[in-house]
């Protein structure tokens, strides 16, 4: 509920502070004393954009602030909890204008963006002005208008939960397959080259092993007569190394007695002989092993053939990598093969979904068909009561695919002249018309869903006599339990007010300003006896403008 809305230096306005009822507050005056100003004003607070224009003096800046109670607003609470804004009872909402046109939002003191104030100003306020009837033909509208009054919101959210879960699977489901596609037109290239690295089966590191072995082999002869012809030294020569030692250890026994190194000399000679006697045996053990084997010197060729041939092809370099490469391949066919399992557990998962989704829009679809014919009966009876006798909404609920709302695509249908010829809302009805089936459709939702303050900027236009009494009785039934603000031009409505300010222009100084106040009782009668006679009020329409505020 908008308690109180402050407004100092915008446009021609210098101060003015209104304390609103939580009922039906009615704005009444002359035509260009600044009602719409008041709306401008208060638009700004709800994020519309502004500039130095609605500045009333060029070094002061413009403050306009309005104070919200919010106690039970839950949608509030938590759109400030979300925001990290403070939370309390009462919401302020400033926004300033500089000098210079800039411009700053604050929410409950915290700076804030135009679309904060926006979205929170969605919560709170739903301002109906002439021209926002046109959302009377977008669809979307209509029908939140049927969903609010069958009552479909709980099982919308819980459809939406489904639906948003589907539309996720189908898109994986579509991935899968796709993969699959491109996975098959590779498979059976990646299966020739799985089974050509296969049919090698390289071991780690085998062709570098092959590389040292043929090298090896090779070198076979060589190694054997180098071999047989140290060993031959050592040992079995004319004059043999290690024969020569043991002679040499032996004579230098003999003075082993006279010289304190000796010893050290024989001992080390001692060392030497057996370390050399070590190594011609491992040289004759080695050169028994070794053999030249031209068999297997092919074999080797061979092998290394192949392996070479796959390096080249898969532009490697070692037995590891083409190892590596076969691994990655095995994984790529198994892959595929999973792949299939994946889709079908997918293509269940889908289809589970799919038919949860059916089940809550087939739900839905008939809260909505039930409640069409409650609604078209509702709106076509106020409709006679705001002035429109020969006028009737039909509700048209035409099936499709599934969609983010169900199954239903709802169009609202408009006849006004009883001619049986029913068109869009948005191709047929005129303006005023427009405003009136709004009025009565929102008077059917306010009883439904708790809308926020609702304000109504010269929404009976076009209209007067027994059609705008029937529009005030409408506010009045509306405001028992929500707040109204409406400004108007019809003494019929304003008769209705638990509230009734008007609007004035007075000379300050060289200026002009529009001001404002809360009409007594007794200024009540004489303001809605001029609406309805002209500035001095016959004694008639002081009596009649009593009658108006009775009934």
């Amino acid at each position: 509920m908008l308690r109180k809305l402050q407004i100092q230096h915008y446009a021609i306005i210098d101060a003015i502070e209104i304390e609103f009822s939580p009922r039906l507050n009615i704005i009444t005056g002359e035509t260009g004393a600044g009602k719409s100003i008041l709306m401008g004003a208060l638009s700004l607070i709800l994020g519309e954009r502004a500039d130095s224009s609605v500045l009333m003096y060029a070094d002061k800046k413009c403050v306009i602030e309005g104070y919200f109670q919010v106690a039970n607003k839950t949608a509030v609470i938590a759109f400030l909890e979300q925001h990290e804004l403070d939370v309390d009872t009462e919401l302020v909402i400033r926004r300033e204008i500089a000098p210079n046109g800039k411009s700053r939002a604050f929410i409950n003191d915290t700076p804030a963006s135009l679309q904060q104030l926006k979205e929170l100003a969605s919560l709170l306020v739903d301002l109906h002005q002439q021209f926002d009837t046109l959302s009377l033909g977008d669809t979307d509208f209509q029908r939140n208008v049927l969903d609010a009054l069958a009552g479909n919101q709980t099982e919308i959210a819980k459809y939406q939960s489904v639906y948003q879960e589907l539309q996720i699977t189908r898109k994986e489901l579509d991935s899968l397959e796709k993969q699959k596609a491109a996975f098959h037109k590779e498979l059976d290239y990646h299966q020739f080259l799985y089974d050509e690295l296969a049919e090698i089966a390289l071991k780690e590191n085998e062709l570098e092993t092959l590389e040292a072995e043929l090298q090896l082999l090779s070198h076979a002869e060589g190694i054997k007569s180098t071999l047989s012809r140290v060993h031959f030294e050592l040992n079995g020569s004319e004059q043999p190394i290690l024969p020569l030692f043991k002679q040499w250890i032996n004579q230098l026994h003999a003075f082993a007695n006279y010289h304190p190194a000796m010893q050290s000399i024989i001992e080390r000679l001692q060392s030497s002989q057996i370390e050399l006697q070590d190594i011609a045996d491992e040289m004759d053990q080695l050169n028994n092993k070794i053999q030249l084997d031209e068999k297997r010197v092919d074999q080797i060729n061979e092998r290394m053939a192949e392996g070479y041939k796959l390096l080249k092809k898969h532009s490697v370099k070692a037995s590891n990598e083409l190892i590596a490469i076969q691994f990655d391949l095995s994984n790529k066919i198994q892959a595929v093969l999973q792949l299939d399992d994946t889709i079908l557990l997918k293509q269940t998962q889908t289809a589970t979904l799919l038919q949860s989704a059916q089940q809550i829009a087939k739900k839905i679809s008939l809260a909505r068909h039930q409640q069409s014919k409650p609604l078209e009966k509702a709106v076509n009876a106020l409709l006679v009561q705001v002035g429109m006798p020969n006028a009737r909404l039909q509700l048209r609920i035409t099936d499709q695919a599934l969609q983010n709302f169900g199954q239903d695509q709802i169009e609202f249908l408009f006849d006004a002249n009883n001619s049986n010829r029913f068109e869009p809302i948005r191709k047929v009805a005129s303006g005023g018309e427009l405003s009136r089936l709004m009025l009565c459709i929102k008077s059917l939702v306010a009883q439904s869903v708790d809308l926020a303050t609702l304000i109504f900027d010269e929404i009976d236009t076009g209209i007067s006599g027994e059609a705008a009494k029937q529009v005030g009785r409408i506010m009045k039934n509306l405001s028992t339990n929500r707040q109204i603000i409406c400004i108007t031009h019809q003494a019929q409505i304003a008769g209705k007010a638990d509230a009734h300010f008007y609007v004035y222009k007075e000379n300050q100084g060289d200026k002009i300003k529009t001001n404002l106040r809360l009409l007594t009782h007794n200024e009540r009668i004489n303001t809605i006896a001029s609406m309805l006679s002209g500035e001095a009020p016959t004694a008639a329409a002081i009596e009649n403008a009593k009658e108006m505020m009775q009934d």
